[in-house]
């Protein structure tokens, strides 16, 4: 057998949140080239249409959803239980950033629309998921999206968009202690700086350049690097980690 990174995902069913941006889109290709059967998930249907042309293999779908409506994600697990196959995978990497230049600037809508979709949504759709995985009987895997800003508190005007992401963290650690003994893992991705248009819109030119002097590795990441540790939680080979938080920030934090 061949060692692969994503060992054990073949026809497998993935839900991708976010499906979309600049790291989702990456991440599709990533569970794609495993072999699972991904079911991409965005605001916008065209663009979902366009990521899920250019993936390997087979058998994936485009569904365009608001996660902000609760409703919806009841009929999202079960499309993806039927239409994949089975569903084995949860990866959540939608999420909504506001920058506002002083704290008296964030509005009541700043806060509730962050909150709405990267904590409440991601909440209620790792049940929904989490629940299909126990009637499948066969484990599963959850993967939430944590931030840098989780730990430092956020920069550039994200302290409403970091504490969601301070939910997610200590959320993540909940889910796993409840589906555990459903063999399905939960754990979080935290990325650090990553040149995707959420992180540039709105962010002053030198605080770009002080961001990368303080990453040891002296860049910042592409989409792309976030794919290999999003395939790696949901393969055979991290069936014995949950409830973690993957650090990935090319040493701007260490822990």
């Amino acid at each position: 057998m061949t060692w692969s990174v994503g060992a054990g995902l073949e026809g497998r069913g993935v839900i991708l949140t976010g499906a979309t941006g600049g790291i989702g889109a990456a991440v599709a290709k990533g569970f794609a080239a495993a072999g699972a059967r991904v079911m991409a998930v965005d605001l916008d249907q065209g663009r979902l249409d366009e990521v899920v042309g250019g993936l390997e293999g087979s058998g994936h779908i485009g569904v365009a959803a608001d996660l902000r409506d609760l409703g919806t994600h009841d009929a999202l697990v079960q499309r993806a239980v039927t239409d994949l196959g089975g569903l084995y995978v949860l990866a959540n990497l939608a999420a909504v950033l506001r920058r506002r230049g002083s704290l008296d600037e964030v509005t009541e809508d700043d806060w509730d629309l962050q909150h709405d979709v990267n904590l409440k949504s991601a909440f209620f759709l790792a049940r929904a998921a989490g629940n299909a995985m126990i009637a499948g009987g066969q484990g599963g895997r959850i993967i939430l999206f944590s931030s840098q800003g989780w730990w430092t508190g956020g920069f550039g005007g994200s302290v409403a968009y970091a504490s969601t992401k301070g939910g997610v963290t200590t959320m993540c650690r909940g889910l796993a202690r409840t589906f555990g003994p459903h063999q399905i893992t939960v754990n979080c991705v935290s990325p650090g700086q990553v040149h995707t248009p959420m992180l540039m819109t709105g962010l002053a030119p030198e605080i770009y350049e002080n961001m990368k002097k303080q990453t040891p590795l002296g860049y910042v990441a592409e989409p792309e690097e976030m794919a290999g540790p999003v395939v790696f939680l949901a393969s055979d080979h991290a069936k014995y980690i949950t409830g973690s938080t993957l650090n990935v920030s090319g040493g701007f934090l260490m822990y």
